[in-house]
């Protein structure tokens, strides 16, 4: 199982500010984004823009994510 918390956009695509979700061992950072952006289609815009963390470190789409990690899906930011 791993965390998933979302903010700015996300969270308001989403309409929640995370959730725990069980992944297949191997699950990469790609496999529970697209696995998202299946799930709730109309956020799919947002979250194909957004960078990951995982358990606090920024990563791409191909690093597999352990059982207990947090992911963070933060969406470009703007202001200044």
């Amino acid at each position: 199982m791993v965390e998933l918390r979302y903010f700015a956009a996300a969270r308001a695509a989403l309409g929640r500010s995370g959730e725990s979700l069980v992944v297949d061992d191997g699950a990469t950072v790609g496999d529970v984004v697209g696995r998202l952006s299946a799930a709730s289609p109309d956020a799919a815009p947002v979250l194909s823009r957004c960078s990951v963390l995982l358990d606090g470190r920024r990563v791409d789409g191909g690093e597999t994510v352990p059982d207990g990690a947090t992911l963070d899906l933060l969406p470009p930011f703007a202001g200044g």
